[in-house]
């Protein structure tokens, strides 16, 4: 099986900053053909450059909440590449819960675009997987890897909401791949932690005494940069892991190995 993503078409959404913008690039400087997906349409214009009709760039700018902005990408990716064959989810939010306020709408608000976004998406992009592998015998249709984090697993008092709706879509990474197999279209994850990804960047500046915590706790000894999750990202969407599916693969310099209690888990 090879490593090569060339002359694949993926669509990365959450593609606008941190771990989605790295992801986005390294898919790029693979030869891919990448639409980078996200809210912030400034920063996708910042980010993308001037976009050429025979390049192999494109972005899109919307809600992807509203199973319309759904549709409107998928459409926007035939397009310009005619296919789709690698879909990630990497579009997350993180909120601080209060776990006794019965007010508190954080938990819906990320079960919303933690879990039902990558959900909805998927299901949007694997229908136009399975459609344009009609006729063809054997052989890889499509890859899809959702973006979580060791939240799920090792959580923090604060992080209630985050924690629940990563482990809600590891769950659904594990149920859809086993869904979507007969298919030949794999579904796996990539948790992560220790990672410099907006979130986490927004916290630092917030807390600075966190990243000393963040590193005390990773056997490492450091928070990694974005562009080292996109090799893990790389490999579960490539032909390379051909019989790997619901797995969700975990990328911490070893930090869900040591007592999460007292670091912030991001």
């Amino acid at each position: 099986m090879s490593f090569s993503i060339e002359g694949k078409t993926a669509i990365v959404t959450g593609a606008a900053n941190g771990v989605g913008l790295a992801i986005a690039r390294h898919f790029v400087d693979k030869g891919a053909n990448v639409v980078f997906a996200d809210m912030d349409e400034t920063r996708l214009v910042k980010e993308c450059g001037e976009v050429c009709e025979d390049g192999n760039i494109r972005y899109f700018a919307g809600d992807l909440r509203e199973r319309l902005t759904m549709a409107n990408l998928l459409s926007a990716t035939l397009d310009a590449f005619d296919r789709v064959d690698i879909l990630v989810n990497g579009s997350r939010q993180m909120l601080v819960s209060d776990p006794l306020d019965l007010d508190d709408g954080s938990v819906e608000q990320m079960l919303s675009q933690n879990l039902m976004t990558s959900l909805r998406l998927s299901q949007v992009v694997a229908k136009r997987m399975i459609k344009q592998a009609e006729g063809q015998e054997g052989g890889h249709v499509g890859s899809i890897v959702n973006l979580s984090s060791i939240a799920a697993r090792l959580t923090h008092p604060d992080l209630l909401g985050y924690s629940i709706s990563c482990a809600a879509l590891d769950q659904m990474t594990r149920a859809l791949s086993v869904a979507l197999a007969p298919h030949r279209i794999r579904v796996n994850g990539v948790a992560f932690g220790s990672v410099m990804s907006a979130s986490l960047k927004h916290s630092l500046k917030e807390h600075s005494e966190y990243r000393k915590e963040i590193e005390n706790h990773t056997p490492l000894g450091r928070i990694a940069a974005p562009s080292e999750l996109t090799e893990a990202v790389h490999f579960l969407a490539s032909e390379a892991s051909g019989f790997v599916t619901g797995q969700v693969m975990t990328v911490d310099g070893g930090r869900s190995l040591l007592d999460p209690v007292n670091a912030p888990a991001h």
